[in-house]
């Protein structure tokens, strides 16, 4: 009796979380409906920043190539932009490539440095906290080697930065290039289609904290400084150091109308490996974030919920796993 009773309980709690967690979903599906009108972009000022552009790059030779090949094709003045191949790459294949094609960039009057360490420490966000002391630019565009960015990219970004001072990261649209390849590069291209208009639209339209999606991105130099710099104590460095920016006021905005076009992973192991990354990383920013989300004074309480809703996103999972076992208790 006390064991089954312990059961009921147990689904019960799980049906209440998914019950709140899908409030929240009919929340921001309210929002996103507002935010549907399109809203014009502020104008371009004369007055070009500087720009440090920071490509992390990790055994992706022909990616990285073509990828820099975009890169060189921006509509953008040579001297006020910055390239910082951020190689952390354990190939000799993909070192020789960087090294090739930063040694062109140079020749072409681009200011280029292939930046190879010889570890790996902190991954990604360590390869970008490493970089950040040489970078020039007062705003850091973020690419990873499966973006193709289009030639117009920066010049779009920049005129956000110029009419919000407080504004420390803009994030865009990810696009798929091979979004109709398979079932899987179909149902993953739908989900991360959902993220991009209901949650990060929708987050935006209600006031909420967004977060930087770890590339196809603008930083402001000074707000990353401010914030603490990348942490790779987490595997989402993204969604951590974007809650830290917002924590101290700094704001965070996303625009759907500028898209960069991105490959999916195109088989199972790729996409299993990448979500778990993902997953992982926001259960540990739950445990790092919470408690300073909560003791913010100047976060609203709507914020906090939404706070706790965002970052404890993963733990759905443990949910299902735990409401399937009820069920399986329940009857055998």
């Amino acid at each position: 009796m006390i064991i089954a009773l312990g059961v009921v309980i147990l689904y019960v709690c799980c049906l209440m979380i998914f019950f709140i967690y899908s409030l929240s979903l009919l929340h921001l599906t309210r929002h996103f409906i507002r935010s549907t009108a399109s809203v014009s972009s502020p104008p371009l000022l004369p007055d070009l920043p500087h720009i440090t552009i920071q490509l992390p790059i990790y055994n992706e030779g022909a990616l990285a190539t073509r990828l820099l090949q975009h890169i060189a094709a921006f509509d953008y003045p040579k001297e006020k932009l910055h390239i910082q191949i951020l190689d952390d790459s354990t190939d000799i294949f993909t070192t020789a490539l960087c090294t090739q094609q930063a040694a062109q960039l140079l020749q072409r009057g681009f200011c280029a440095e292939h930046l190879h360490r010889p570890h790996r420490e902190g991954f990604k966000a360590g390869a970008l906290r490493a970089a950040l002391p040489a970078a020039q630019g007062e705003l850091i565009a973020i690419f990873d080697a499966d973006f193709i960015p289009a030639p117009d990219w920066l010049l779009r970004c920049v005129p956000y930065f110029q009419q919000y001072p407080q504004l420390g990261m803009l994030q865009t649209r990810w696009s798929h290039l091979n979004g109709s390849a398979s079932w899987l590069t179909r149902v993953f291209a739908f989900a991360l289609d959902a993220h991009f208009t209901l949650e990060q639209s929708g987050r935006q339209e209600a006031g909420h904290f967004i977060n930087f999606n770890g590339t196809a991105g603008m930083w402001r130099k000074s707000c990353i400084v401010a914030a603490g710099n990348w942490s790779s104590d987490t595997l989402a460095e993204d969604l951590d150091l974007s809650y830290r920016a917002q924590l101290q006021g700094w704001q965070m905005r996303y625009v759907p109308d500028i898209q960069v076009a991105a490959e999916l992973p195109a088989n199972w192991s790729a996409l299993r490996s990448q979500q778990f990354r993902w997953n992982k990383g926001g259960a540990e920013n739950f445990v790092k974030l919470l408690p300073s989300l909560w003791k913010n004074k100047q976060v609203s309480w709507q914020n906090k919920i939404q706070g706790t809703l965002h970052l404890g996103g993963s733990t759905l999972f443990a949910v299902l796993g735990c409401s399937q076992y009820a069920i399986f208790c329940w009857y055998f």
